[in-house]
């Protein structure tokens, strides 16, 4: 077995400046993921020729796959570097070098980060949120019954990673596409029995600009979820709602 790992990071020190690629060989140990081996890099950011360089800028917090902050490319593919093992990475020979770069259809802010503000500004377009009036105390919420219990929770495992908008061929400057999470989460609120009084608002900004139109159900984002969210359906059933959200407005005019 190697006793080193090659590593390929695309680099950028600012939005601006050109994108570089730096080799580094790490230690090998048992056991290590992407974001173990960029804290190696740190502990000692010397590149393969010897060059002091410096620690890998990334975003990284829960290292449980909860949080979403540390998704970037990894081998080309989109996905956490917290669950992303090296001993699954290095090919069958465990020779091949690991390539790391910062998501490609987000504004790079530095080497593996990425500003991705974007989907929290569509999550605003669509009102994503149980509204509450007030902050006193307003008693116990309305019932759910188990069957909305099971349709939500797998919705509310949304982690905004972003690998569902990175991966889907419509998310793009062209279409303003809000992108498959967006939509997940504007069906999670809508069954909500608190969330629902906006449901129609909801429904209304998915049938504008960069909305549910706009999706060509490649299902891509389906397969890169890493938290496995029913896309497809949601993305079915909220087409299903816009339209008959759009017919009722035809004739209330």
């Amino acid at each position: 077995m190697a006793q080193s790992i090659k590593v390929e990071i695309k680099r950028q020190s600012n939005p601006n400046s050109p994108a570089t690629t730096e080799k580094f060989e790490v230690p090998y140990r048992p056991g290590m993921n992407i974001t173990s081996l960029l804290g190696e890099i740190a502990l000692n950011p010397v590149d393969v020729s010897g060059k002091q360089t410096t620690p890998i800028t990334y975003d990284s917090n829960c290292l449980e796959e909860i949080c979403g902050s540390c998704a970037m490319l990894i081998n080309g593919k989109a996905r956490m570097a917290c669950s992303a093992l090296v001993d699954k990475l290095r090919g069958p020979n465990n020779d091949q070098p690991i390539t790391l770069a910062p998501l490609s259809k987000f504004p790079v802010v530095r080497d593996l980060a990425v500003d991705r503000s974007v989907l929290f500004e569509n999550l605003k377009r669509v009102k994503a949120w149980v509204p509450i009036d007030g902050s006193y105390d307003l008693g116990a919420g309305p019932r759910q019954a188990p069957q909305i219990q099971e349709q939500r929770y797998p919705l509310s495992n949304c982690i905004s990673c972003t690998i569902c908008m990175e991966v889907c061929p419509q998310f793009n400057d062209v279409t303003n596409f809000v992108g498959a999470a967006t939509i997940a989460q504007a069906k999670l609120f809508n069954i909500d029995p608190s969330g629902s009084v906006l449901k129609e608002e909801r429904l209304r900004a998915l049938a504008g600009d960069g909305g549910i139109q706009e999706c060509s159900f490649a299902q891509n984002c389906v397969q890169a979820c890493p938290k496995e969210l029913p896309l497809t359906e949601a993305i079915s059933d909220m087409g299903r709602d816009v339209f008959v959200q759009q017919v009722k407005d035809l004739f209330t005019r």
